[in-house]
């Protein structure tokens, strides 16, 4: 099973933030130039398997908390989006990443939080082994 640590190492390993500001669950302390992993709350459509079931997918939602410049955290959500919908076949902690499908056609701007720090999130379907 695909947990939501193995999507923070996975998005780690892209070189895009240090892994100490990639966190799950909570945005610890709302340190700028952070990334938060979380299960998408929003319900999917009902799996079908075609061609059999040796994959399963996990919905995620993507936090990019980065800093008072909405330029730059435009900029940096922009290449983790692309980063994360062009990889394929990636493995992390015995994970097989196959692919994943973006939900959103970009990063989706959402303001800013109480310190005017500005976040854009990004919601996705990893698709990954079983």
């Amino acid at each position: 099973m695909l947990t939501l640590k193995d999507v923070a190492d996975y998005i780690a390993g892209l070189g895009i933030v240090d892994a100490d500001h990639i966190w799950i669950g909570k945005l610890q302390d709302k340190v700028e130039k952070s990334i938060g992993v979380y299960p998408l709350k929003r319900p999917g459509l009902p799996r079908q398997p075609i061609g059999g079931t040796d994959h399963d997918e996990k919905r995620i939602s993507i936090l990019v908390h980065w800093n008072k410049n909405v330029l730059e955290t435009e900029k940096i959500s922009g290449m983790l989006f692309y980063k994360l919908m062009t990889s394929r076949n990636v493995t992390v902690n015995d994970q097989v990443i196959l692919f994943n499908q973006m939900q959103v056609s970009s990063p989706v701007p959402v303001g800013t939080d109480d310190d005017g720090i500005y976040e854009y999130v990004i919601e996705m379907d990893v698709y990954y082994k079983r």
